[in-house]
């Protein structure tokens, strides 16, 4: 008898199951020690530096406006101040040789236990699932999924995760612009409904804008006079996380539930050991690991 993971006849389930099974893989960029050494050896000091030239470099050298619409939860004058100044430290190639080689490090040292054959399947298979992304309207996504395919299981699977990360998060922007829902309005949704303040301060937005954010919230009925998320709110929020995972249901529909399934098994001890370096309250919200 055949046996189903319930998610995986939900388009929109089966998406968001998969996130928080290829997120963590991606994210090590972000908060592994090796994954910052590799930035600094090229140039890149400072976390922000390594940030916003890695993220960024699949664009090549851009300006800063490109990126303050991709990225979009950033202050305007945060990133002005790092682009285009990060490319006179390194160029957009070394960037990126720089953030896969921190990447595949890390992941190199979180899944060492696991044998050779299981970490190409998981390629293999991940690949197949990145390939499937619709490139249009999908600014980061599509740079990403332009890349070269890397030369060994590790960055084959991490560049896969990148490409399937920012392709979500290219359609989750849409569909915050749908709601008209602006950069610093989201994080202060975020910070009333489940993220602390001080993860995001370093964003950019000062507290008059923050301030403001709030209010025009209430003025729309998303926060009460307490500042605590209405039924409404919650409601149009929750519109907004639906949109998005539908809109990144494709790759899996491509891949099919059986080997989704067997790509969430062995996706699923890399997830763990990724999540050991990864702060519980992270300001990317990467969400918990769902079975």
């Amino acid at each position: 008898m055949e046996v189903r993971v319930p998610a995986l006849d939900d388009p929109g389930r089966t998406a968001r199951l998969m996130w928080t099974h290829f997120e963590p893989v991606h994210a090590v960029t972000y908060f592994h020690p090796r994954a910052r050494a590799a930035y600094e050896a090229v140039g890149l000091r400072g976390y922000w530096r390594g940030y916003f030239a890695g993220r960024a470099a699949p664009l090549g050298p851009t300006e800063a406006a490109p990126v303050i619409a991709a990225f979009f939860n950033f202050a305007p004058p945060m990133v002005s101040r790092a682009l285009p100044a990060v490319w006179r430290l390194a160029t957009p190639q070394e960037a990126l040789r720089a953030r896969l080689t921190g990447a595949v490090q890390a992941l190199a040292e979180l899944t060492y236990e696991l044998p050779e054959s299981h970490l190409v399947e998981a390629a293999d298979l991940l690949e197949e699932a990145a390939a499937a992304v619709e490139p249009a309207g999908r600014v980061l996504g599509a740079a990403n999924a332009a890349l070269p395919r890397g030369e060994y299981p590790l960055a084959r699977l991490w560049q896969a995760a990148t490409t399937l990360r920012e392709h979500r998060g290219d359609g989750h922007v849409a569909a915050l612009v749908a709601a008209d829902l602006d950069p610093v309005e989201t994080l202060t949704w975020r910070v009333a409904v489940d993220m602390p303040l001080q993860n995001l301060l370093g964003r950019g937005w000062s507290e008059e804008q923050w301030q403001a954010a709030r209010g025009r919230l209430a003025e729309r009925g998303w926060l009460g006079p307490d500042g605590e998320p209405t039924d409404v709110g919650r409601a149009r929020f929750q519109a907004v996380e639906d949109a998005t995972d539908l809109a990144a249901a494709r790759p899996w529909r491509t891949l099919g539930p059986d080997r989704t399934d067997r790509l969430r098994e062995l996706l699923e001890p890399m997830a763990r050991a990724c999540h050991t370096v990864i702060p519980e309250n992270s300001p990317i919200g990467l969400p918990a690991l769902q079975s």
